[in-house]
C-alpha cells in the first residue's frame, strides 16, 4: 500500500474523529437537530471547496504538465529538422512529469546546439565578408537566418580559408607588382597620375581592393610601363648607335666620348633627353663636315657590299656613290643606301653568315689542298702533318653538309620572298658549283704539270745520269772541313775511275757517277767530254758548265783532279745544280 493512500486513509480517520468530536460538542450545547444539519453542511461545505480547490490546482497543473509536453514536443521536432538530426524517441511507461523533465531536458540541449552553430555562422559570415570586401568576391552561398549542418558550417570553414589562402597569394603578388611598378617609375622618372597609379603607389597596402580586375590592371600597367622602358631603351639605343656613327664618322676626340659615357649606359628620361640633344648636335656638325661624313659613310657602304655579297653591277647601281658633288641631299641618300643595306643584311643575315663560313671553310680547304703539295711539310714538327690532314678531311666532309643546308635555307627563302638569292651577282650554288669545277680543273692541271716535269726529269736523267741526295747534315760554305782528311793513293784513285763509286761533296751530298767510262788517268792528253746518247748536243742550261769542266781537265794533272760526270739536280726542295770538283791528295 502507498503511503498516499496510508496518509488519505488518516485523512478520512481525522475527518470522521472531528466530525464526532463535533457532534459531542454539539450534544453537549445543546444544538438543535437543524442547526446540527446546518453546521454540518457548513463543514461538508467547506471541506468540499477545499478539496475541490485542491483538485482544481492539481488538475491545473496535469494541464500545465500536458501543455508543457505539448509545447515542448513541437519545438523539439522543429529543432530536429532545423538541425537536421534524427528524432528522439520517448521513453515509455513513465509519469507524465518524468516525461516532460525528459522533453524539456532534449530540448534545451537542442537549443544550445542550434546556438552554437548559429554562433559559427555569424563568426564564418563576418570573415567572409572581409574577405569579399578586400578580394571583391561574391559572399558565400548561404542563408544567414537558417541553422546551417556540420557539413555546412565545415564547408564554409574550407571556403574562408581557401579565401584567406587566395588573400595571401593576390597580397603577395600584389606587392611584387607595385615593387616593379615603383621600380619601372623611376627608371622612366614617371610621376603617379592616374587616381588607380596613386591607390597602387601611395596608398597603404592593406587598403587595396585585391580584386582580379585590380590584379590583372596592374599586369597591364607593368605591361605599359614595360613597352615604354622598351620604347625609351629602344630609342636610346638608336640614339647610341646614331651617335657612335657620327662620333666615328666626325673624328669627336676620346675625351669628349668619355666626357658622355654616363649617358651611353642608362636609358632614363634625362638620358634620352640629353641623347637627343647630343644626336641634334652631331647632325649640325655633320652638315658643316658633309664631305668627311660621306666618305666615312661610303667606306661603311663598301664593308656592307662585301658582307652582302653585292656584285659590281649591284654596286654601280648606286651612282651617288660616285659622286664628287658634296650636298646635304647627297649624304641623305647615302645614309638612306646605308640604312637599306643594313635592312637587307639583317634580314637575310644567317644566309649571309652561312655564305661567309662556307667561304671561310673553301679558303681554308685550299690552302691546306696547297699545303698538301708542299713536300717541306715532311719536315714540319709537332704533329702539323697530322693535324693539316685531319681538318682537310674534316672540312672535305663538312663542306658538302653545309652547302646542303644553305640550299634548304636558300631554297626555303626563295619561296617566301619570290626571287633569287644572288651572291655576287649569281645564284650561289651556281657559284660553289663554279669553284669545285675551277678547283677540279686546277688539280687536273697540277697533276698534268707534275707529270710533264717527271716525264721531263726523266729524260734528263737518261741524258745525262741521276743525282742523289742523301738526308745528311748540310754544311755552310766556308765551314772548316775536318782535321783528318781523306787520302787517295794512285791505286785507289785508279779503281776508283774504272768503278762507277761514289764520294762526297763540301754539301754532304753523294754524287752517283754516270756509267760513261772514264779515260785512263796514265793518258798524257785528256780526251773529249763523251757524252751519252749516240752524240747528241749536250742539254743548253749545262753547256756553260761541261765547258768549265773541260777547260779544268785540260789544265789538271792527272794526280790532282778527277772530272765528275754525275750533276747534282736540284730537287723540290734542295738548292740549285752545282758542278763541284772534289781535288784528291797526293799519294805519301
Amino acid at each position: 500500500m502507498r503511503k498516499s493512500e496510508v496518509l488519505a486513509a488518516e485523512a478520512v480517520s481525522c475527518l470522521n474523529k472531528a466530525l464526532c468530536h463535533l457532534k459531542d460538542i454539539w450534544e453537549e450545547i445543546g444544538i438543535p437537530e437543524d442547526q446540527r444539519l446546518q453546521r454540518t453542511n457548513v463543514v461538508k461545505n467547506h471541506i468540499k471547496s477545499l478539496l475541490d480547490m485542491m483538485i482544481k490546482e492539481e488538475e491545473s497543473l496535469k494541464n500545465r504538465l500536458i501543455s508543457s509536453i505539448q509545447t515542448c514536443r513541437t519545438e523539439m521536432e522543429q529543432l530536429y529538422l532545423e538541425l537536421q538530426l534524427p528524432v528522439f524517441e520517448e521513453e515509455r511507461g513513465i509519469s507524465m512529469l518524468q516525461q516532460e523533465k525528459n522533453i524539456r531536458t532534449q530540448l534545451e540541449a537542442l537549443m544550445k546546439e542550434k546556438t552554437q552553430r548559429m554562433q559559427q555562422l555569424k563568426v564564418l559570415m563576418e570573415q567572409d565578408q572581409d574577405l569579399c570586401d578586400i578580394l571583391c568576391s561574391m559572399p558565400y552561398g548561404i542563408a544567414p537566418t537558417s541553422v546551417p549542418s556540420p557539413e555546412q558550417l565545415e564547408s564554409f570553414r574550407q571556403h574562408v580559408a581557401n579565401q584567406n589562402a587566395e588573400k595571401a597569394r593576390r597580397y603577395a603578388e600584389f606587392m611584387d607588382l607595385k615593387k616593379q611598378i615603383i621600380l619601372y617609375m623611376e627608371e622612366l622618372d614617371h610621376v603617379p597620375e592616374t587616381s588607380f597609379e596613386k591607390d597602387v603607389v601611395c596608398e597603404d597596402e592593406d587598403s587595396f581592393c585585391l580584386s582580379r580586375d585590380n590584379i590583372t590592371s596592374l599586369k597591364l600597367l607593368i605591361c605599359q610601363l614595360e613597352e615604354r622602358k622598351a620604347e625609351n631603351e629602344a630609342t636610346c639605343e638608336s640614339h647610341r648607335e646614331k651617335i657612335q656613327q657620327l662620333w666615328d664618322r666626325l673624328q669627336v676626340p676620346q675625351e669628349e666620348r668619355e666626357a658622355f659615357n654616363e649617358h651611353m649606359v642608362s636609358s632614363r628620361k634625362r638620358n634620352l633627353e640629353a641623347l637627343q640633344a647630343e644626336v641634334q648636335r652631331l647632325e649640325e656638325l655633320k652638315l658643316l663636315n658633309i664631305r668627311n661624313v660621306t666618305d666615312a659613310i661610303r667606306s661603311e657602304i663598301a664593308v656592307l657590299w662585301e658582307k652582302c655579297f653585292l656584285s659590281t653591277d649591284q654596286r654601280q647601281a648606286f651612282t651617288p656613290y660616285f659622286s664628287e658633288d658634296f650636298t646635304e641631299e647627297l649624304l641623305s641618300l647615302h645614309d638612306a643606301e646605308i640604312q637599306r643595306l643594313k635592312q637587307h643584311y639583317e634580314g637575310h643575315k644567317e644566309l649571309f653568315e652561312g655564305v661567309h663560313q662556307w667561304e671561310e671553310s673553301w679558303r681554308l680547304f685550299l690552302e691546306l689542298e696547297k699545303k698538301a703539295t708542299d713536300p717541306t711539310r715532311f719536315t714540319n714538327r709537332g704533329g702539323n702533318l697530322l693535324k693539316e690532314e685531319k681538318q682537310r678531311s674534316e672540312l672535305h666532309k663538312n663542306l658538302p653538309k653545309l652547302e646542303k643546308k644553305l640550299k634548304a635555307q636558300i631554297d626555303a627563302w626563295e619561296g617566301e620572298q619570290g626571287r633569287e638569292f644572288l651572291v655576287n651577282g649569281q645564284k650561289f650554288l651556281q657559284y660553289v658549283e663554279e669553284q669545285w669545277e675551277l678547283h677540279r680543273i686546277e688539280k687536273e692541271k697540277e697533276k698534268q704539270e707534275r707529270h710533264l716535269k717527271k716525264s721531263k726529269q726523266t729524260e734528263e736523267d737518261m741524258l745525262y745520269g741521276t743525282a742523289v741526295r742523301t738526308p745528311t747534315k748540310r754544311r755552310l760554305l766556308g765551314t772548316p772541313t775536318s782535321n783528318k782528311s781523306r787520302k787517295f793513293n794512285a791505286t785507289s784513285s785508279i779503281s776508283s775511275g774504272t768503278s762507277n763509286s761514289t764520294m762526297r761533296s763540301a754539301f754532304g751530298g753523294t754524287v752517283c757517277r754516270s756509267p760513261v767510262p772514264r779515260p785512263p788517268l796514265s793518258a798524257n792528253k785528256v780526251p773529249a767530254a763523251r757524252t751519252p746518247g749516240g752524240g747528241k748536243p749536250p742539254h743548253p742550261r749545262l753547256q756553260g758548265c761541261n765547258k768549265e769542266n773541260e777547260a779544268q781537265l785540260k789544265g789538271a794533272s792527272p794526280l790532282s783532279a778527277r772530272p765528275v760526270q754525275g750533276l747534282y739536280r736540284q730537287g723540290p726542295a734542295q738548292r740549285p745544280e752545282l758542278h763541284y770538283h772534289q781535288p784528291l791528295t797526293s799519294p805519301p
